[in-house]
């Protein structure tokens, strides 16, 4: 019989989370070095970077940090390559940093529209680039990058930041085929509202926080850890067979049209 609980444990793997300073990346790393792997954290906010992996390191984990700015591709080439120099394998490699300038199209400028491609769809090709390559020479691992509900569901002032989310979709549906062969597993997840500091201002619009839950059919806002669960499913061997894939987690936003109305109670 298969020792499933086996499946879902991360010792002596090693690990790498982009974005780990904050939000669903800090979670994930935690979820990671959590199931046992050595999770290298890796943002642009050094600081907060470090803070990360030091809690990691006093819960009993094991974690180290480094700089990184994930729109910058010699940055994201040379995370790899320290990487690469410090263990034998790179076994998991996520990236979760995303921008949204919400703005209508026809109020978009150029720079708003470099900034939001540069980090959200060149970021992404960077990463898979500098991790894939590893992950090919040594046949095997798992890349996991952030999509949205927004690569689905949209509304205005939306429309750059969820055509660069859907674009995600394919990117990993694409180098998954092209991986495949190698041992190499490619997806991504798929938020829509979690509960961390980049959210917090939405707080401050009770009305509006209210709206957002009850797109979910749970009427709530998930945690950062709800999302981290779903990435260390895909960086364990309990997916080894899931690739090309964007997993959902987004309490069945997807599923509805929008806030229901009228029905209070199920009956029978």
């Amino acid at each position: 019989m298969t020792d499933y609980r086996k499946l879902f444990d991360l010792t002596g793997k090693t690990a790498v989370v982009l974005g780990a300073a904050s939000g669903i990346g800090k979670s994930s790393a935690e979820a990671l070095a959590g199931l046992g792997a050595h999770v290298t954290c890796a943002d642009r906010d050094r600081d907060r970077c470090q803070a990360t992996a030091a809690g990691i390191r006093e819960s009993g984990g094991k974690a180290d940090a480094a700089a990184c700015d994930a729109a910058s591709a010699v940055d994201v080439a040379a995370l790899a390559e320290s990487v690469k120099a410090k263990f034998p394998r790179i076994d998991i490699a996520v990236t979760t940093p995303g921008l949204n300038i919400r703005k209508t199209i026809l109020n978009y400028t150029e720079d708003d529209l470099d900034r939001v491609i540069n980090l959200n769809i060149k970021g992404t090709v960077h990463f898979f680039r500098a991790f894939g390559r590893i992950m090919v020479d040594q046949r095997g691992g798992s890349l996991i990058a952030c999509s949205s509900v927004r690569a689905v569901t949209i509304e205005p002032g939306l429309a750059v930041y969820g055509c660069t989310k859907a674009a995600i979709g394919l990117l990993v549906k694409g180098f998954a085929s092209e991986v495949g062969s190698f041992g190499v597993r490619v997806n991504a997840i798929a938020p829509s509202i979690a509960e961390t500091a980049l959210t917090e201002p939405f707080k401050q619009r009770p009305d509006i926080h209210k709206l957002y839950a009850a797109h979910t059919v749970f009427n709530r806002w998930s945690s950062s850890d709800e999302v981290a669960s779903a990435v260390a499913f895909l960086a364990s061997d309990a997916a080894s067979y899931v690739s090309g894939s964007t997993l959902f987690v987004d309490g069945g936003w997807t599923a509805i049209d929008g806030p229901p109305t009228g029905l209070t109670q199920l009956t029978r």
